[in-house]
């Protein structure tokens, strides 16, 4: 027995220094020899292995050892828990049989496990039969079996039974805890009852249950949607006044907020605050500061902001880069476009049909068609897919230099492909092709504009007419 306690300090060492491996081997040579005389150690092994994220080797290391080691309760619980987090609830169910087959009762926290595992997963049904099981075999659920079910009835969208699974729990003697408490405040500010919101945080600290983080974040990101920024503001003093400190999804959230309501220069300053505090700014500060800026046509702003996030190292997300290419473009900088647009393939991006739009019209705007034509013919080779307003902006650059021989195969392959040039499209081309006396192919696309049902407007028709009548009166 003493040899067996020295094999457990030395692996419950090895385990805190996070050295999984040559606590593995030790444990192997404590089987081998015999001196596993209780399931406690083998439990530390396995539950360190799936804290770190190890599953494949702990489910290895269970099953390879299940005929050696004796199990508990507690063993199962440890997978058991590990195959829900994994996304494996087949496995998870499995071992929940073969716990029963070895003749051990499954306790509450193994069937809170398995509820949440089938709620996160989406199976709702399965967590309501378990949960109804659980009243069967006499098992009594606690407040977070009930919170986990509620949550995942809320996430299904059937708030309903959310809400009286929430009356049954206080009917059953149960008050709600923290947990509970940010599930329902969560689910009143999503459907903007934010009143009810804050009767329930007002409970809360009535029943004293301490408001954490999430809470508070939660009111906040519910009165930003509402509008109510200034409010929203209002908690962060609240926050710290009751201990609670602000974290970036705070600031990230007030940011989002003042942006939305087209205050950005307090947006700009709340991420002063954030930097002050001690917190960075993330991509997602970021991303939000750079959607806000240029919802606001405020492109410079949107140039500043990228800099500083180059400046701390921060890699720009596709959402980034798109919003930043076509803020360059606006700014006419397509130099600074481009190196944006090729900095995409160096941090594992791929452009999709709107990057290229964007830059199609900045350089169609600017006349060098010679470039966007390269670029057009370029998403094919990307396996890009142009869209119609790509072909509607390529066909409107031709025709700004009278270039009706191009326009019109754009045109033609647009048909092929069963897209619809717009009204646009037909009438530069319409007003190309009068201009080089073509009127005969002019009413070719009138006739096919109407059979698509696009009004043609009146300077269309002007123009025909007047180019058949010159071409007439030349005759």
């Amino acid at each position: 027995m003493t040899t067996a306690l020295l094999y457990e300090s030395i692996i419950n060492a090895h385990l805190k220094s996070q050295l999984l491996d040559e606590a593995l081997i030790f444990f192997n040579e404590m089987v081998d020899k015999g001196l596993v005389y209780r399931p406690n150690i083998f439990n530390s092994l396995l539950g360190s292995l799936v804290r770190s994220n190890c599953f494949e080797k702990a489910w290895m290391v269970f099953n390879n050892l299940k005929e050696r080691v004796k199990f508990d309760v507690y063993s199962f619980g440890i997978m058991i828990k590990g195959c829900c987090e994994n996304g494996n609830l087949d496995k998870s169910f499995q071992l929940l049989g073969l716990l029963q087959d070895m003749g051990l009762s499954p306790n509450v926290v193994i069937y809170t496990t398995l509820i949440d595992g089938c709620c996160k997963n989406g199976d709702i049904e399965r967590a309501r039969l378990l949960f109804e099981k659980m009243g069967e075999m006499g098992l009594v659920a606690n407040q977070y079996t009930f919170t986990v079910l509620i949550n995942g009835l809320f996430k299904k969208g059937l708030k309903k039974d959310g809400f009286d699974l929430f009356e049954k729990m206080k009917i059953n003697g149960l008050f709600p805890n923290l947990y509970t408490y940010n599930c329902l405040i969560n689910e009143y500010c999503s459907e903007g009852k934010i009143c009810r919101a804050f009767d329930l945080f007002d409970e809360m600290r009535e029943r004293g249950v301490e408001a954490n983080v999430v809470t508070y974040n939660t009111l906040i990101g519910g009165m930003c949607r509402e509008e109510r920024v200034w409010e929203a503001e209002k908690l962060v003093d609240q926050m710290k006044k009751a201990a609670v400190g602000p974290n970036s999804i705070t600031y990230n959230t007030l940011i989002g907020g003042f942006c939305d309501a087209g205050y950005l220069d307090k947006a700009s300053n709340l991420l002063d605050q954030l930097k002050s505090n001690g917190l960075s700014p993330s991509l997602v500060t970021y991303n939000i500061l750079i959607e806000g800026y240029s919802k606001a046509g405020n492109w410079k702003g949107v140039a500043d902001l990228a800099r500083e996030m180059e400046g701390r190292g921060i890699s720009p997300s596709k959402v980034t880069c798109t919003v930043l290419i076509d803020a360059y473009v606006r700014l006419q900088d397509m130099e600074k476009a481009f190196q944006i647009f090729s900095s995409m393939e160096r941090f594992g991006l791929v452009p999709d049909v709107y990057v290229y739009g964007v830059l199609i019209h900045g350089l169609c705007m600017k006349g060098n068609m010679k470039e966007s034509s390269k670029l057009f013919r370029s998403m094919g080779e990307m396996h890009v897919e142009p869209s119609d307003v790509i072909y509607n902006t390529m066909i409107h650059g031709y025709c700004k230099e009278d270039n009706s021989y191009r326009a019109l195969r754009l045109l033609r392959e647009m048909e092929a492909k069963g897209l619809v040039p717009n009204v646009a499209s037909y009438s530069s081309i319409i007003g190309v092709l009068c201009k080089d006396g073509k009127w005969q192919e002019s009413e070719v696309l009138l006739d096919k504009m109407i059979e698509l049902q696009l009004k043609p407007s009146a300077s269309i028709l002007n123009m025909i007419s007047k180019a058949k009548n010159f071409t007439e009166l030349k005759i």
